[in-house]
Protein backbone atom coordinates (compact mmCIF):
# COMPACT_ATOMS: atom_id res chain seq x y z
CA UNK A 1 0.00 0.00 0.00
CA UNK A 2 1.26 2.90 -1.08
CA UNK A 3 0.95 5.23 2.29
CA UNK A 4 3.77 5.74 4.81
CA UNK A 5 3.72 5.88 8.48
CA UNK A 6 2.54 9.65 9.72
CA UNK A 7 4.42 11.61 12.43
CA UNK A 8 2.68 12.16 15.52
CA UNK A 9 1.75 15.66 14.82
CA UNK A 10 -1.02 16.72 13.13
CA UNK A 11 -2.24 13.14 12.71
CA UNK A 12 -5.81 13.58 11.08
CA UNK A 13 -4.64 16.55 8.64
CA UNK A 14 -1.73 13.99 7.79
CA UNK A 15 -3.78 11.29 7.30
CA UNK A 16 -6.28 13.22 5.09
CA UNK A 17 -3.41 14.47 3.30
CA UNK A 18 -2.05 10.54 2.47
CA UNK A 19 -5.28 9.44 1.61
CA UNK A 20 -5.96 12.20 -0.63
CA UNK A 21 -2.63 11.48 -2.50
CA UNK A 22 -3.80 7.89 -2.46
CA UNK A 23 -6.75 9.03 -4.60
CA UNK A 24 -5.29 11.40 -6.97
CA UNK A 25 -2.55 9.38 -7.88
CA UNK A 26 -4.45 6.66 -8.95
CA UNK A 27 -3.62 4.41 -6.32
CA UNK A 28 -7.79 3.66 -5.77
CA UNK A 29 -9.85 4.48 -8.89
CA UNK A 30 -13.06 6.04 -8.54
CA UNK A 31 -15.79 3.70 -8.14
CA UNK A 32 -13.73 1.39 -6.18
CA UNK A 33 -13.72 0.53 -1.88
CA UNK A 34 -10.65 1.74 -0.69
CA UNK A 35 -8.71 -0.62 1.92
CA UNK A 36 -11.33 -1.20 4.91
CA UNK A 37 -10.43 0.72 8.27
CA UNK A 38 -8.41 -1.71 10.16
CA UNK A 39 -5.54 -2.13 7.33
CA UNK A 40 -5.45 1.98 7.05
CA UNK A 41 -4.74 1.94 11.22
CA UNK A 42 -1.67 -0.94 10.32
CA UNK A 43 -0.58 1.10 7.63
CA UNK A 44 -0.74 4.27 8.87
CA UNK A 45 -0.05 3.36 12.29
CA UNK A 46 -2.55 6.05 13.71
CA UNK A 47 -6.11 5.36 15.76
CA UNK A 48 -9.10 4.29 14.37
CA UNK A 49 -10.56 7.13 15.47
CA UNK A 50 -7.95 9.19 13.70
CA UNK A 51 -8.72 7.43 10.57
CA UNK A 52 -12.57 7.63 10.87
CA UNK A 53 -12.05 11.66 11.46
CA UNK A 54 -10.25 11.58 8.15
CA UNK A 55 -12.66 9.39 5.79
CA UNK A 56 -15.31 11.52 7.74
CA UNK A 57 -13.85 14.74 6.49
CA UNK A 58 -13.11 13.81 2.81
CA UNK A 59 -16.63 12.64 2.75
CA UNK A 60 -17.96 15.75 3.50
CA UNK A 61 -15.71 16.84 0.96
CA UNK A 62 -16.97 14.70 -1.71
CA UNK A 63 -14.08 12.77 -1.94
CA UNK A 64 -15.02 9.87 -0.48
CA UNK A 65 -18.46 8.28 -0.02
CA UNK A 66 -19.10 6.09 3.04
CA UNK A 67 -21.86 2.95 2.46
CA UNK A 68 -22.90 2.09 5.92
CA UNK A 69 -22.19 -1.86 5.96
CA UNK A 70 -20.44 -1.72 2.43
CA UNK A 71 -17.13 0.10 2.73
CA UNK A 72 -15.92 3.50 2.02
CA UNK A 73 -15.60 4.35 -2.34
CA UNK A 74 -13.77 6.92 -4.21
CA UNK A 75 -16.06 9.07 -5.42
CA UNK A 76 -14.07 11.90 -7.27
CA UNK A 77 -10.42 12.47 -7.82
CA UNK A 78 -10.32 15.62 -5.91
CA UNK A 79 -12.19 18.09 -3.90
CA UNK A 80 -13.13 20.33 -6.21
CA UNK A 81 -14.10 17.92 -8.51
CA UNK A 82 -16.54 16.42 -5.76
CA UNK A 83 -18.15 19.65 -5.30
CA UNK A 84 -19.10 19.66 -9.29
CA UNK A 85 -20.30 16.52 -8.69
CA UNK A 86 -22.98 17.60 -6.31
CA UNK A 87 -24.04 20.69 -7.53
CA UNK A 88 -24.04 19.01 -11.19
CA UNK A 89 -25.21 15.47 -10.60
CA UNK A 90 -26.68 14.35 -13.77
CA UNK A 91 -27.45 16.83 -15.59
CA UNK A 92 -26.08 16.78 -18.77
CA UNK A 93 -27.08 20.26 -20.35
CA UNK A 94 -25.45 21.91 -17.19
CA UNK A 95 -22.23 19.96 -17.48
CA UNK A 96 -22.33 20.62 -21.22
CA UNK A 97 -22.78 24.64 -20.77
CA UNK A 98 -19.67 24.65 -17.86
CA UNK A 99 -17.50 22.61 -20.36
CA UNK A 100 -18.29 24.89 -23.24
CA UNK A 101 -17.32 28.17 -21.03
CA UNK A 102 -13.85 26.55 -19.79
CA UNK A 103 -13.50 24.96 -23.07
CA UNK A 104 -14.01 28.08 -25.58
CA UNK A 105 -11.41 29.90 -23.44
CA UNK A 106 -9.35 26.80 -23.01
CA UNK A 107 -8.98 26.70 -26.85
CA UNK A 108 -8.68 30.70 -27.66
CA UNK A 109 -5.41 30.29 -24.79
CA UNK A 110 -4.29 27.50 -26.49
CA UNK A 111 -4.36 28.68 -29.95
CA UNK A 112 -1.91 31.48 -29.27
CA UNK A 113 0.27 29.63 -26.20
CA UNK A 114 0.89 25.74 -27.55
CA UNK A 115 4.25 24.32 -28.21
CA UNK A 116 5.27 22.91 -31.34
CA UNK A 117 5.87 19.43 -29.38
CA UNK A 118 1.77 20.11 -27.65
CA UNK A 119 0.40 20.51 -31.30
CA UNK A 120 2.34 17.21 -32.07
CA UNK A 121 0.86 15.75 -28.51
CA UNK A 122 -2.87 17.38 -29.45
CA UNK A 123 -2.13 15.43 -32.65
CA UNK A 124 -1.14 12.27 -31.69
CA UNK A 125 -4.22 12.10 -28.79
CA UNK A 126 -6.67 13.32 -31.75
CA UNK A 127 -5.44 10.65 -34.00
CA UNK A 128 -6.11 7.89 -31.52
CA UNK A 129 -9.62 9.52 -30.44
CA UNK A 130 -10.51 9.38 -34.02
CA UNK A 131 -9.40 5.84 -34.32
CA UNK A 132 -11.48 4.86 -31.68
CA UNK A 133 -14.45 6.51 -32.94
CA UNK A 134 -14.11 4.74 -36.37
CA UNK A 135 -14.13 1.38 -34.65
CA UNK A 136 -17.01 2.21 -32.55
CA UNK A 137 -14.69 1.36 -29.21
CA UNK A 138 -16.75 3.44 -27.19
CA UNK A 139 -14.99 3.22 -24.01
CA UNK A 140 -11.52 4.01 -25.41
CA UNK A 141 -12.92 6.91 -27.45
CA UNK A 142 -14.34 8.47 -24.00
CA UNK A 143 -11.15 8.54 -22.80
CA UNK A 144 -9.36 9.52 -25.88
CA UNK A 145 -11.87 12.41 -26.14
CA UNK A 146 -11.61 13.06 -22.53
CA UNK A 147 -7.94 13.38 -22.79
CA UNK A 148 -7.45 15.29 -25.85
CA UNK A 149 -9.96 18.47 -24.56
CA UNK A 150 -7.92 18.47 -21.29
CA UNK A 151 -4.76 18.79 -23.68
CA UNK A 152 -6.02 21.59 -25.19
CA UNK A 153 -6.76 23.23 -21.80
CA UNK A 154 -3.56 22.69 -20.58
CA UNK A 155 -2.20 24.04 -23.85
CA UNK A 156 -3.13 27.35 -22.80
CA UNK A 157 -1.10 27.75 -19.66
CA UNK A 158 -3.39 28.95 -17.39
CA UNK A 159 -3.08 26.83 -14.05
CA UNK A 160 -6.03 27.97 -12.92
CA UNK A 161 -8.05 27.12 -15.60
CA UNK A 162 -6.57 23.98 -15.85
CA UNK A 163 -7.30 23.24 -12.12
CA UNK A 164 -10.77 24.00 -12.64
CA UNK A 165 -10.92 21.91 -15.73
CA UNK A 166 -9.26 19.03 -14.53
CA UNK A 167 -11.87 19.08 -11.32
CA UNK A 168 -14.43 18.58 -14.14
CA UNK A 169 -12.59 15.84 -15.50
CA UNK A 170 -15.12 12.86 -14.24
CA UNK A 171 -18.33 14.67 -14.90
CA UNK A 172 -16.47 15.75 -18.82
CA UNK A 173 -16.15 12.04 -19.16
CA UNK A 174 -19.65 11.49 -17.72
CA UNK A 175 -20.75 13.48 -20.55
CA UNK A 176 -18.87 12.29 -23.40
CA UNK A 177 -19.89 8.82 -22.48
CA UNK A 178 -23.82 10.34 -22.58
CA UNK A 179 -22.86 11.50 -26.15
CA UNK A 180 -20.43 9.31 -27.50
CA UNK A 181 -22.96 8.01 -30.01
CA UNK A 182 -22.66 11.89 -31.91
CA UNK A 183 -20.78 10.51 -34.43
CA UNK A 184 -20.88 14.06 -36.59
CA UNK A 185 -18.54 15.40 -33.66
CA UNK A 186 -15.22 15.89 -34.94
CA UNK A 187 -12.44 18.14 -33.42
CA UNK A 188 -9.91 18.44 -36.98
CA UNK A 189 -11.20 21.90 -37.03
CA UNK A 190 -9.99 22.73 -33.85
CA UNK A 191 -6.51 21.35 -34.42
CA UNK A 192 -5.93 23.21 -37.62
CA UNK A 193 -7.12 26.81 -35.62
CA UNK A 194 -4.55 25.64 -32.87
CA UNK A 195 -1.88 24.73 -35.23
CA UNK A 196 -2.55 28.01 -37.04
CA UNK A 197 -2.43 30.09 -33.96
CA UNK A 198 -5.98 31.45 -35.05
CA UNK A 199 -7.79 32.37 -31.53
CA UNK A 200 -10.96 33.61 -33.30
CA UNK A 201 -11.30 30.40 -35.00
CA UNK A 202 -10.49 28.13 -31.89
CA UNK A 203 -13.31 29.79 -30.13
CA UNK A 204 -15.70 29.34 -32.84
CA UNK A 205 -14.70 25.32 -33.02
CA UNK A 206 -14.64 24.95 -29.54
CA UNK A 207 -18.02 26.38 -28.90
CA UNK A 208 -19.80 24.67 -32.47
CA UNK A 209 -19.26 21.60 -31.33
CA UNK A 210 -21.07 21.67 -27.99
CA UNK A 211 -23.68 23.91 -29.12
CA UNK A 212 -24.98 21.07 -31.47
CA UNK A 213 -24.96 18.46 -28.02
CA UNK A 214 -26.69 20.89 -26.66
CA UNK A 215 -29.24 21.62 -29.12
CA UNK A 216 -29.43 17.29 -29.41
CA UNK A 217 -30.50 17.08 -26.08
CA UNK A 218 -33.15 19.45 -26.00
Amino acid sequence: MPLATTRRTGLVDQVIGQLREAVTAGEWPVGERIPPESELVTALGVGRNTVREAVRALSHSGLLEVRQGDGTYVRATSEVSGAVRRLCGSELREVLQVRRTLEVEGARLAATERTEAELERLTELLRIRDAHQSAKEYDEFVQADASFHLAVVQCGRNTLLTELYRGLSEVVTASVEATKHADNVQHTGLLEAIAARDPQRAVTEAGGFLDELLKEIE
